[in-house]
């Protein structure tokens, strides 16, 4: 009845926008991708004009594009609506997720938070030497000398890798870039700070790839007030999902998601 009483002041609204796994166009429904939030982060920069948005994240990373492009919408967003953003780092922000994180005004840690590995990687397999031994052919025509670059059937060659390690410096320079500019002057000296290298907790704030140690719930409370209300928006589960099924489809994704977890212990 509150909002039909004039003159009368509602408590400050903090929208919370839950952010948790592998970043990765398409795919399963877990994962985070520009498509899939890019609606979730429209309500919450609009719906009841929030005091604040937090982001509530916890990702080891993925695609450097989709971190791009979510990383993108979320400062368009902010400054068409005059929205401060804030991060807040459960388990893990790493490689793509900590460009996520790095898209806010201020990052929150947990003292046991994994941050940083700002680096790109690129793993796959080699089975040139087994399917030798199992007397397979392999029969492959292009169009193109290039165009079977890094062909897991065939021995690698020397002119690959070299392209590979050129394609990785420019997307690696790009998300140099887009820390320097979102941290600038919070950055310390560190010269592990864009190898790849990860910290915990407080040694990341020491580096200046975070702020403070902290929780949503607490530190929005702390600084809108005690009577902040909370909206949180996340991504809606399959129906399988919501009755704890799971389709055993995309196997190799599946792996790839849990390697990328592993690397943190997770």
């Amino acid at each position: 009845m509150k909002r039909f009483i004039p003159f009368v002041k509602s408590p400050p609204t903090v929208n919370v926008v839950s952010m948790s796994g592998v970043i990765a166009a398409g795919g399963r429904g877990g994962n985070l991708n520009d498509a899939s939030l890019a609606p979730l982060l429209q309500k919450a920069f609009r719906k009841g004009k929030p005091s604040a948005v937090a982001l509530q994240l916890n990702s080891p990373g993925g695609s450097p594009v989709q971190s791009s492009l979510i990383g993108a919408r979320i400062r368009r967003l902010a400054v068409e609506n005059d929205v401060p953003v804030y991060a807040f780092v459960e388990d893990v922000a790493a490689s793509g997720g900590y460009w996520l994180a790095a898209s806010a005004d201020q990052i929150y840690v947990d003292d046991s938070s994994i941050v940083g590995s700002i680096g790109v990687i690129s793993a796959s397999f080699g089975f040139h030497e087994l399917m030798q031994r199992q007397g397979v052919e392999r029969r492959v025509h292009t169009a193109g000398k290039d165009k079977s670059m890094l062909d897991p059937f065939r021995p690698e060659r020397q002119e690959d890798i070299d392209r590979l390690k050129a394609l990785q410096a420019q997307i690696h320079d790009n998300f140099i870039a887009h820390v320097k500019i979102r941290r600038g002057d919070k950055l310390s000296t560190n010269g592990d700070l864009f190898t790849g290298e990860i910290w915990v907790g407080q040694t990341s704030i020491d580096v200046g790839l975070a702020d403070q140690i902290g929780h949503l719930v607490p530190v929005m409370k702390e600084r809108f007030g005690d009577k902040t209300h909370f909206n949180v928006f996340g991504p809606k589960r399959s129906l399988f999902q919501r009755f704890g099924a799971r389709v055993l489809t995309d196997t190799m994704d599946q792996l790839d998601e849990k390697a990328l977890w592993a690397q943190f212990g997770l």
